[in-house]
């Protein structure tokens, strides 16, 4: 983080020019009220500047995170969460979404659900009998939290047999190209993937979104690093007060915020209009209270124990700064 000495005329007191915060993110839906930031001019109208980095995971985000050279991170709670346990000094001062994904059938997986209705242990075994394979489905790598929540609801919900499916773990980016390609029949696609994919092949069918396949699964928090925290609490609450803002937008005025989300996520292949459909998708919820999501957290990562992606289930001690949060809110009134 770079922070030069002096004050100039327009930026708040006791934030330097030149002060930046670098930002890790995963280019997801739930991510967009640092879209909005990123675009809209209210951190350098408050004295500060962005530096964003974006990763097609969350370990891989993790990693950066950890060495040092990201301030700030929107990732999924659990990959924060472990790596705490793991000595990673960082704490989650604000959430930004529960949800996120949705669960979506290629055109073959798709009429199965039609024909055998929504009861996927039936659905899975009748693909099964009717192609002579299992149902391939693409997810994220093993503890994202859209691949717990697949887990959750093929076997705790669904009650599906395991010898009916195969699950391959890729990319945000990697999944969605395979289900436009067929090379999947089935997967767990991030927003705004999951309303593009249906956009450009309407006979690949939304199934399920992911706070039906795991009630009240938090998405992306925002983590910020120890380090940052204890030099600069004041920059930080300031950010969560932005970002606070940003998101009393995105749910009041979606399109408006579209065209900022836009920027960052759209890569010039998508249109406003998808992603301004994106953000009022019945699969996020734009929240910023940390306690709102504190209770499924818990939940969340006693399953993530049952699935073995760690030996124990993450303290939440420590985890939440709530204390900022709220402080950060405060701000965003002034």
């Amino acid at each position: 983080m770079a922070l030069a000495a002096g004050t100039v005329a327009g930026l708040r007191p006791g934030f330097a020019q030149g002060t930046t915060l670098r930002v890790g993110y995963v280019p997801v839906i739930g991510a967009s009220a640092l879209f909005v930031l990123a675009g809209d001019g209210s951190t350098r109208e408050a004295g500060f500047d962005l530096k964003l980095s974006k990763f097609d995971s969350g370990p891989n985000a993790i990693q950066a995170f950890a060495s040092g050279t990201i301030d700030i991170l929107a990732v999924g709670v659990a990959p924060v969460a472990v790596a705490r346990a793991r000595g990673l000094d960082a704490s989650v001062v604000s959430a930004a979404a529960i949800g996120g994904t949705a669960f979506m059938a290629g055109p073959a997986l798709a009429r199965a659900f039609a024909e055998t209705g929504n009861d996927p242990a039936k659905v899975f075994a009748a693909f099964r009998v009717a192609t002579g394979r299992k149902a391939k489905l693409g997810t994220l790598p093993p503890g994202g939290v859209p691949t717990v929540a697949l887990h959750h609801w093929l076997w705790k919900i669904g009650r599906v047999d395991r010898a009916d499916v195969e699950i391959v773990n890729m990319g945000i980016e990697v999944v969605q190209q395979a289900m436009l390609t067929g090379a999947i029949d089935g997967g767990t696609l991030l927003e705004p993937s999951a309303t593009l994919v249906s956009e450009r092949d309407p006979r690949i069918r939304r199934i399920v979104n992911s706070t039906d396949m795991f009630p009240n699964i938090p998405g992306v928090v925002i983590a910020a690093s120890g380090k940052l925290i204890k030099s600069r609490p004041d920059l930080v609450e300031r950010f969560v007060g932005l970002l606070h803002r940003a998101t009393e937008q995105l749910r009041n005025e979606p399109a408006k915020a579209a065209p900022l989300v836009l920027a960052a996520l759209g890569g010039g292949l998508v249109a406003e209009d998808t992603i301004a459909r994106a953000l009022i998708s019945p699969a996020v919820t734009f929240v910023t209270d940390p306690a709102r999501i504190r209770e499924a957290t818990q939940e969340l990562l006693a399953y993530q124990v049952e699935l073995g992606d760690f030996a124990k289930s993450p303290a939440l001690d420590g985890l939440f700064d709530q204390g900022l949060y709220e402080r950060g809110v405060k701000t965003a009134g002034r």
